[in-house]
């Protein structure tokens, strides 16, 4: 649900409140129980959950994950060992 940020006219009391889209806007105060509240427009932040985004499938640098499937084969090594990494083999 987003949060909307309010302001009274009267007092000048400001706050956030959590509401569905579908809810009214409110009207009286918290503060002072007149009835100037004016929703303000302000910055928002939210998240995308699921794949196709770039906190879950791009923010890597570019490098792909691999998925190995039911079934599927691991990837192969290259020949000669390890390919000359730091394991410390002889290669």
């Amino acid at each position: 649900m987003p949060i909307y940020e309010y302001e009274c006219g009267a007092c000048g009391h400001r706050f956030e409140v959590i509401q569905k889209i579908s809810d009214p806007a409110l009207t009286g105060c918290p503060s002072c129980a007149k009835s100037e509240l004016k929703k303000l427009i302000s910055a928002t932040g939210f998240q995308l959950k699921g794949t196709g985004w770039y906190a879950t499938d791009f923010k890597g640098g570019g490098q792909k994950k691999e998925k190995s499937e039911p079934g599927s084969t691991p990837p192969k090594k290259k020949a000669g060992g390890c390919g000359g990494g730091t394991c410390g083999c002889a290669h």
